[in-house]
Formats: structure tokens, C-alpha cells, sequence
């Protein structure tokens, strides 16, 4: 993603500890927020394979198992690691700042 871009809060880092996510809607955009080992990431929430909400899935590892066919990806990269899924999550910059998860959104 480009460096260029709105930064927006999403939430307070405290709200979400080590191994969790949790879904967070901005305007029209689902996204899904990760905690890996104090480590923030975030991607859209909607699976690539098929209508499925990520939160409602899995997290271990880094890695995000999708509810609804089991496809998985890297939270930190998008890339899909299993069948059916097949095409990346698109991943967004995120950085913490005084004690926000923020999320930069291109220009």
C-alpha cells in the first residue's frame, strides 16, 4: 500500500489482547483487526473464496481460518495458504498511535 493516505482510529489497543480480532466498519469498509503476539494487522473481514465474515473464524498463529470452506491466510501479508481460498486478502498499514490501532486508507 502506498504511504500516501488518511489515517484512521479504529480502536483502543487494550481492547483487544494478544491472539484475538475483532470486526471493525469503516464507512463502507469491513475490516478485521488482529492482535498477533502484541503485533497489530489488519485486512478486509470478507473471505476471498466466498460471503464469509473472517472474524467469525479462527486466528492461530498469525494465520486466519475462514468459518465457512476453511480457507486460510497470512493476517500480516493477505496471501492465501489453502484451498478454496485462492486470491489474497487485501492487508491495510496499521500503526498504533497514543494508545490507537489506527488504519491508513489510500489518497
Amino acid at each position: 500500500m502506498s504511504s500516501d493516505g488518511e489515517w484512521v482510529a479504529l480502536m483502543p489497543t487494550d481492547r483487544l489482547g494478544p491472539g484475538e480480532m475483532t470486526a471493525v466498519e469503516v464507512g463502507n469498509s469491513r475490516l478485521a483487526v488482529y492482535n498477533v503476539d502484541g503485533t497489530f494487522h489488519v485486512t478486509d473481514n470478507v473471505c476471498t473464496h466466498a460471503f464469509a465474515l473472517l472474524t467469525d473464524g479462527w486466528l492461530e498463529d498469525g494465520i486466519i481460518e475462514c468459518p465457512l470452506h476453511g480457507g486460510r491466510f497470512v493476517v500480516a501479508t493477505g496471501q492465501a495458504i489453502t484451498e478454496p481460498a485462492e486470491k489474497a486478502l487485501r492487508t491495510y498499514a496499521a500503526r498504533i498511535r497514543d494508545g490507537m490501532v489506527e488504519v491508513q486508507f489510500s489518497a
